[in-house]
């Protein structure tokens, strides 16, 4: 049983930065692969970046260029490093775990953290 814990959420002007970081315990952290997802209000979840067990890394479309996710398996932890965010990034982010693929088609988590909320005022 993997347990995460998210932090690093808040209320940012529209351009600005925040980094997101998760903890992880519970679990062998270094063999899951770890994504973050997010949700908005009445909007449909979305994967926005995954890291492989082996650091490969992978980015929705939506956020490519602008987030940066990575992670420390000695720290137990992964964050995602948000930049030149916007408003339509304003949603609940979810740090999750999983291990049947690092893909973001195939990304399956297995565990979830109760998620940080972060808005982005125009």
């Amino acid at each position: 049983q993997v347990q995460l814990v998210e932090s690093g959420g808040g209320l940012v002007p529209a351009g600005g930065s925040l980094r997101l970081s998760c903890a992880a315990s519970g679990g062998t952290f270094s063999s899951y692969h770890m994504g973050w997802f997010r949700q908005a209000p009445g909007k449909a979840r979305e994967l926005v970046a995954v890291i492989s067990s082996g650091g490969i890394t992978t980015y929705a479309d939506s956020v490519k260029g602008r987030f940066t996710i990575s992670r420390d398996n000695a720290q137990n932890t992964v964050s995602l490093q948000m930049n030149s965010l916007k408003p339509e990034d304003t949603a609940l982010y979810n740090c999750t775990a999983g291990r049947r693929s690092w893909l973001l088609t195939r990304f399956a988590a297995d565990y979830w953290g109760q998620g940080t909320q972060v808005t982005v005022s125009s």
